[in-house]
């Protein structure tokens, strides 16, 4: 029993000293430009420079991320295909789409969570409301009346405002918008009131005085904002929405290669150029054990379940 547990054993071992052997494609299931196309760039060069081999980076946006995630889980489970996959990917698409093409908690192991960033809710300045219970308190005044702004349906901006109607008990109004950049420029412009969206994304309107900050929706405040209060400490108690961008690979990747590769991965997060790079981008770097983070993945999947059905969103 003994010989035949280690005749399987030693050919995984092998293989995980010798990998890689060859390019290592990290696949973006997003357009370039955006936070999930820059981390796996900023990383990219390190990564191929400690491994030996070239690494590379592919865009394969579509249907919110699930095509390129659909390939990466179908795909090549030597390790030498890696998914960048942010929280949509890993917790909230499965229950937003009939068919995403793929089962997160099935078809891909979690790796390592590399970075992320809390929203914020904001406000056209001409908006009457300074803190988070002052938004509470007009939605209780007039149901239905106040408008909040969102990226779409399902989106992390959507379900941070359906966050808010079920935690405060109020009714909020949802505009939905084909992506964030569109429903922050009528923000800005005061056709909606409010909004929330990462921090990444409204921290440069906040600070030229675009828009006025209500709450961060982090336990903690953030570090390049800290004069900005949290929902939890101004009356929401356990209010937290945010985006993580997460590394995976397919389910049946050997386990020293995942290990490999969330070494990988954590050297380069950790390097100081890359921590000065993501901390621009208003991101906060994590670099957890494939353990940590595949329980974390767990809990924001089960959030993100309750919270869809909740909404009602779907987006087929």
């Amino acid at each position: 029993m003994r010989l035949a547990l280690l005749a399987l054993f030693c050919p995984l071992l092998g293989f995980a000293q010798t990998f890689p052997v060859r390019t290592v494609t990290i696949m973006v299931p997003f357009p370039p430009g955006s936070s999930s196309d820059l981390i796996p760039r900023a990383l990219a060069p390190l990564m191929s420079q400690s491994m030996g081999v070239p690494v590379i980076v592919e865009n394969r946006p579509g249907a919110g991320g699930n095509v390129g995630a659909a390939l990466v889980a179908r795909g090549d489970a030597s390790g030498h295909q890696v998914l960048m996959a942010p929280s949509a990917i890993l917790a909230t698409n499965q229950w937003l789409y009939k068919e995403p093409g793929y089962d997160p908690q099935k078809d891909l192991t979690p790796v390592i969570n590399a970075a992320t960033t809390p929203n914020v809710w904001v406000a056209h300045p001409d908006t009457p409301v300074k803190t988070i219970r002052d938004v509470v308190t007009q939605a209780k005044a007039k149901p239905g009346a106040l408008a909040f702004a969102s990226g779409g349906n399902g989106t992390t901006s959507h379900l941070c405002g359906e966050l808010l109607k079920t935690t405060a008990k109020v009714d909020l109004l949802h505009v939905p918008y084909k992506g964030p950049a569109p429903a922050l420029q009528d923000v800005i412009a005061g056709r909606v009131p409010l909004m929330c969206d990462n921090f990444s994304n409204v921290i440069t309107h906040v600070r030229s005085g675009r828009l006025k900050a209500v709450a961060l929706t982090a336990m903690t405040r953030h570090p390049q904002a800290p004069e900005l209060p949290t929902a939890n400490e101004s009356g929401l108690p356990g209010f937290e929405v945010g985006v993580w961008y997460g590394f995976a690979v397919p389910a049946a990747a050997p386990r020293p290669v995942v290990q490999k590769l969330n070494a990988e991965i954590a050297k380069a997060l950790r390097d100081p150029k890359v921590g000065e790079r993501l901390e621009q981008l208003g991101l906060a770097v994590v670099a957890d054990s494939p353990e940590h983070f595949a329980a974390f993945v767990a809990a924001e999947s089960e959030k993100m379940r309750r919270l869809v059905q909740v909404s009602g969103a779907r987006v087929d």
